[in-house]
């Protein structure tokens, strides 16, 4: 397989092909600072075991080489002393490879010798390559463009994405599509919910893109349900569709985003990042939801009962004829109490949360179906075409024509 990368602002799901096929134990050629080689994934004994039959080598004999993303992860694979620690600081990134005692945490095949050779290049496609691994926190790229090229995509993958000097960018998450302003800050933590920032309208040259990606066992289970976690526990939750920060919340970690890519202390960093999330955590009543459930594809929860069986009841019958009297018989209260009450909850009336539910779900069958326009129109509970396409319309500023077109132009799911 062929696959085009470039020195710099590489598309992350292209790089995940990548690291796929190493995961897998396959072979890549790849550029270094001084020639292309052959690698492959460094715990993979196997793998190595065919670059040495290709290259008509002895691995327990040649040496063979580390490739690795900075400072801190050397430590895993050799022993590094005071000296030599200063001695690799002020020279790699680089074309040098370093000779250093090896630890027993290298492969089967390295542990009859006593000695590895360490490599970090300066080049930017195998250090984007090398940071995605499963042992790792999380994963940072730091892209300055022009333009945005990527198509629309969705990951099992945590993201948080970051925007400046970006006004005029088109945002799309889920099935919100909004143009941002200068600066843009969005958590997105459901695997199935597609996203993707296109040119649209941006002139700016100067473009700075940060994207942090993370393993959503970053938290195990135990830990996250500790009261200290509760504000990014309810966070990550309300992320499944989508979070948009407001300026404040940017402003409160902008400093610590600005300077997460070049912490060289691996640990210093995921307590930078646990900071960051933390900190955005704070921002509950001003962040706001971009997706709908429905098209996100994922459970309505509540803190009210009466709510939770009421919104149960929407995500199952919303094909049907759904009155306000039926719904408030279902939790014994009077009509007008349950509209009160309900919009209290959910902050919406019944019939503008009925019809955001109902338009999730048509914009998710315009995205994953072939169904026409107006078959959507009916079997979401519609009763009138042309009422749909206003109301679709006015609630995403496009035609559920344009929007089914637009989403099929971009999409590449990963």
């Amino acid at each position: 397989m062929l696959l085009k990368l470039y020195e710099k602002n590489n598309n992350p799901q292209d790089l995940q092909q990548v690291v796929d096929i190493l995961n897998d134990g396959g072979l890549i050629i790849y550029p270094t600072d001084t020639m292309y080689a052959i690698g492959c994934h460094g715990l993979k004994e196997r793998a190595i075991e065919r670059i040495c039959r290709i290259k008509n080598i002895d691995p327990r004999k040649n040496n063979l080489s580390i490739i690795c993303y900075d400072l801190s992860s050397i430590s895993e694979y050799a022993k590094v002393d005071n000296n030599t620690f200063k001695l690799m600081k002020r020279n790699l990134p680089g074309p040098f490879t370093f000779i250093l005692n090896g630890t027993n945490k290298l492969p089967k095949i390295f542990r009859n010798r006593k000695e590895v050779g360490i490599r970090m290049p300066d080049n930017h496609i195998i250090r984007e390559i090398t940071p995605l691994s499963d042992k790792d926190c999380f994963y940072i790229a730091e892209r300055h463009k022009t333009e945005f090229t990527y198509p629309i995509h969705n990951h099992a993958e945590f993201e948080l994405n970051f925007c400046e000097k970006a006004a005029g960018v088109r945002r799309i998450v889920g099935d919100s599509a909004e143009v941002i302003g200068e600066y843009d800050l969005v958590l997105i933590t459901g695997k199935d919910l597609e996203h993707v920032w296109e040119q649209n309208e941006c002139k700016s040259k100067e473009i700075r893109e940060i994207t942090i990606q993370f393993s959503s066992d970053l938290f195990f289970k135990s830990f996250i349900h500790k009261n200290q976690f509760d504000s990014i526990r309810r966070m990550l939750e309300r992320a499944q569709k989508g979070l948009c920060f407001p300026m404040s919340a940017i402003l409160k970690v902008y400093s610590m985003l600005d300077t997460l890519a070049s912490e060289n202390q691996g640990f210093y960093a995921v307590l930078k990042f646990m900071t960051i999330l933390y900190e955005l955590s704070l921002f509950e009543e001003e962040v706001r939801t971009l997706s709908s459930s429905s098209f996100a594809k994922i459970d309505i929860h509540s803190d009210s009962r009466r709510v939770q069986k009421i919104q149960e009841y929407i995500n199952l019958h919303y094909k049907e004829e759904i009155r306000l009297n039926q719904l408030a018989d279902m939790v014994g209260m009077t009509a007008v109490s349950f509209s009160r009450f309900f919009k209290l909850r959910t902050g919406k009336n019944l019939s503008d949360y009925l019809i955001d539910i109902r338009l999730g779900f048509a914009s998710r069958l315009l995205v994953d179906s072939t169904m026409s326009v107006a078959e959507i129109c009916y079997d979401c509970g519609f009763n009138n075409l042309s009422n749909f396409n206003r109301i679709f319309k006015k609630k995403k500023e496009c035609s559920p024509k344009e929007f089914r077109e637009n989403y099929r132009k971009k999409k590449k799911v990963i």
